[in-house]
């Protein structure tokens, strides 16, 4: 069975290309795709060769893992399901996590079309639905878990770190649970895509002791960025039984000193991945609305030219922050 692919080939080196498929299975549902999101950060550091699998960074003696299909989230039309599969029927429109393939360093992939997809990794979209907005919920799914982990009352301050796509998740989830957010960035285009009322302030711009002054109530610290200097900063503004979330990626610099976080009884979250129970939850955030999805979406690029939205993401030479590839012929 054929497909076409979002294939890293190398470092910074993509390529759309045709692959190889596996026969799909008794417990599989096929997926003709219409929209795939990239995961601008996830994606972007096993393109640089920066890790080897989900959570490792590389290591001097590490081989790098391509060639690999990028990706892990997209939505579309059920093509075929399984003989076993259940609740699922050709025609629905569905999200799906990673799909088999052939012949890569992984056996897994996102932005692959047709998906053959194990229907523990589809989920069907409510009717009427826009699939568009679905399409990056595993991402939304983590900045979800972000904003889920700590405990938060009605009024407490919480600051979260990067204004990227788990940044914007993580405010609006704090923010649905009654949080005071500010989000701390470095990109005005993307700070203003804040719904209200969230808060931000640009980092690029003034300094963070200006907005931290006096304080000593700040409740939540979200880092989605690895910024463990930026949480150092914050740190003495932080009361009391308070709460930091680390979800950035660290590589290497991740070392978090536990007696360092005593004195405030700070209790430490690492969230990671995603859950069913979860990702349910992310669906039904983005169907009631409260996260907003479709708004951060800045590009649209066709999937076969997928070399052309990465070269926007290691270039950088316009804004940028959702990035989708569309399949539809």
């Amino acid at each position: 069975m054929r497909g076409e692919a979002v294939v890293f080939t190398d470092v910074r080196q993509v390529r759309f290309m045709e692959v190889e498929l596996p026969e799909p299975g008794p417990e599989d549902v096929v997926v003709d795709l219409e929209y795939s999101w990239i995961s601008n950060g996830t994606e972007s550091s096993f393109l640089y060769g920066e890790r080897v699998s989900g959570e490792q960074a590389t290591r001097p003696d590490d081989v790098l893992p391509f060639p690999q299909v990028a990706g892990y989230q997209k939505v579309g039309i059920v093509r075929s399901v399984g003989e076993k599969v259940e609740g699922l029927a050709i025609g629905d429109r569905v999200f799906a996590s990673v799909s088999k393939v052939n012949g890569m360093k992984f056996d897994t992939g996102g932005h692959i079309n047709p998906s053959v997809t194990s229907a523990s990794q589809v989920w069907k979209l409510p009717e009427g639905a826009d699939p568009i907005a679905y399409s990056g919920m595993v991402l939304t799914q983590v900045g979800y878990n972000c904003g889920i982990r700590p405990a938060v009352q009605p009024g407490d301050v919480a600051v979260v770190i990067g204004d990227g796509l788990v940044g914007q998740w993580a405010a609006q989830t704090l923010t649905h649970r009654g949080a005071e957010v500010t989000v701390l960035g470095r990109h005005d285009d993307r700070l203003a895509l804040l719904p209200a009322p969230i808060r931000s302030y640009n980092l690029k711009r003034q300094a963070l002791s200006g907005w931290i002054g006096d304080r000593k109530d700040i409740a939540v610290v979200v880092d989605t960025v690895g910024a463990m200097g930026t949480f150092r900063e914050l740190k003495p503004a932080m009361r009391l039984n308070s709460h930091l979330v680390s979800a950035g990626f660290l590589g290497t610099e991740g070392i978090v000193d536990i007696q360092e976080l005593r004195p405030q009884e700070i209790t430490l979250h690492s969230p990671s991945g995603w859950t069913k129970e979860r990702m349910d939850a992310a669906l039904i955030g983005i169907r009631d609305g409260w996260l907003q999805t479709a708004s951060l979406i800045t590009h649209r690029f066709p999937a076969a030219s997928a070399e052309e939205a990465w070269r926007l993401i290691m270039e950088k030479h316009e804004p940028f922050l959702g990035i989708v590839l569309e399949w539809s012929k």
